[in-house]
């Protein structure tokens, strides 16, 4: 049955009215998930009594859930003791998510809370990049010998009770652990017992090495429809595997880097960040912003001459520069997408180019006609009109050049394409739009 996501507007009636016992009996029937989403809503004030108020055995989960920004401003306002009892109790791959986000005290807690077993396993995951497979699985795989029986196989089952979330397939290995077959567990329950359990392998399995990056992970999760996959070390030894609750939040993730990064802005961010913080982490983009704009405003400068002498350029010009964004922006996003998915590569970035420069020569002959036209008639002018033409057909061709090559040309001195692209590109639109313009306009109207 799914669970509702706690009303905010209720919940916070609820702990205005010191109404504990409703808040409680709100959030015992909520899902881990809905709890924390209902705590991202809240102002900072309100987190902490409401905290007090989640089932016990629900809090770790909670906090599990909760963005970097909200888990460490809440961990800052609970007692340790309580946090490091909710901790302690998570999954490996939940704890190591955890972890970078710890005070050092606290951290330091945690550790010791978690019996010796937890703490080496804890250990081995943290060993590899947060990014990648080996930062994403988990140590919960069910291992059997690849000679023994699928009776065998059943027998042993029967015997844990119970078996670890998501699990679909049993992992053959042999005596030195190598991983050497995957047996789903919808062959092990419908083919005959006698039979050894390696003829009842997988004849083809997607594997993982231990730092393949956690993108190429969640496209091959999404493109073979896996539920998990086993990690491996480089001589083929089982080292854990990744499941497809943790690779969701790598692609949630992705998506909202991907959307906040447009704007310079960071996705973990708390809405109810401190001003201070949040107006000092958006100071960096707009310090560069305002750089980019006075480079625009210098190429003006450099023609205010012509621009005395016919204002029409400075109505018209603005127009060029916009246009020219807009398209780089679409060549811009559609080239950062295939980057992160695959799709564009050194193979056919040639061919990625080429087409996309036809389509800004395409486009900008198009617009180039409507602009002409109304520039003419707007400014009784023809050669105004074709001098804007020219400008908006050259604008819109490097626009769609620069979305090409900006992402690319980031990606190889590794800068994030999706934090800075957008900001290279209105700089290259508006400086060769206003430049376009301006200096056809003072070699042909003047």
């Amino acid at each position: 049955m799914h669970q509702t996501t706690p009303q905010i507007s209720n919940l916070v009636e609820l702990l205005n009215a010191d109404n504990g016992a409703a808040v409680a009996e709100l959030f015992a029937e909520a899902h881990p998930a809905d709890i924390a989403d209902a705590l991202e809503q809240l102002t900072p004030a309100n987190r902490p009594p409401a905290w007090i108020h989640i089932p016990k055995e629900a809090k770790g989960e909670v906090l599990a859930e909760l963005s970097e920004g909200v888990f460490k401003n809440l961990a800052h306002e609970l007692d340790n003791r309580e946090l490091v009892n909710a901790i302690k109790v998570l999954d490996i791959d939940e704890l190591a998510d955890l972890i970078p986000d710890l005070p050092e005290a606290l951290l330091a807690d945690v550790l010791f809370a978690v019996d010796n077993e937890t703490r080496a396993n804890l250990g081995e995951v943290l060993s590899y990049p947060e990014d990648s497979a080996g930062g994403l699985m988990n140590l919960d795989a069910i291992t059997v010998r690849d000679n023994i029986s699928l009776d065998v196989v059943l027998h042993y089952l029967r015997l844990k009770s119970e078996l670890p979330e998501h699990t679909d397939a049993i992992y053959l290995v042999d005596r030195n652990n190598r991983l050497t077959g995957i047996l789903p567990l919808d062959r092990l329950i419908t083919q005959p017992g006698r039979d050894p359990a390696i003829a009842h392998a997988l004849e083809t399995s997607v594997t993982f090495q231990s730092l393949d990056d956690e993108e190429d992970v969640a496209k091959a999760f999404a493109d073979y429809d896996l539920i998990s996959a086993p990690v491996v070390d480089e001589n083929n030894a089982l080292l854990g595997r990744i499941t497809i609750d943790d690779v969701v939040d790598v692609i949630r993730d992705q998506a909202e880097h991907d959307i906040m990064a447009a704007a310079g802005l960071k996705e973990d961010e708390d809405i109810f960040a401190p001003v201070t913080k949040t107006s000092r982490d958006r100071t960096v983009w707009l310090s560069v912003n305002l750089l980019t704009a006075l480079l625009g405003s210098w190429v003006i400068d450099q023609f205010d001459g012509s621009i005395q002498q016919l204002v029409a350029l400075a109505v018209l010009m603005p127009i060029v520069a916009s246009m020219g964004g807009n398209a780089g922006t679409q060549t811009l996003t559609v080239v950062i997408r295939g980057m992160s998915v695959g799709t564009i590569s050194r193979d056919n970035l040639r061919a990625v180019l080429k087409k996309e420069t036809m389509v800004g020569v395409l486009n900008g002959l198009i617009w180039a006609v409507v602009i002409a036209i109304i520039a003419a008639v707007w400014f009784q002018n023809i050669q105004l009109g074709l001098v804007i033409a020219a400008a908006m057909t050259a604008n819109l061709v490097m626009g769609a050049i620069a979305g090409v090559c900006i992402p690319i040309f980031l990606d190889k001195i590794n800068i994030d394409p999706a934090l800075a692209g957008g900001v290279a590109l209105t700089t290259v639109t508006d400086v060769v739009g206003y430049f376009s313009v301006l200096g056809l306009a003072t070699l042909i109207l003047l």
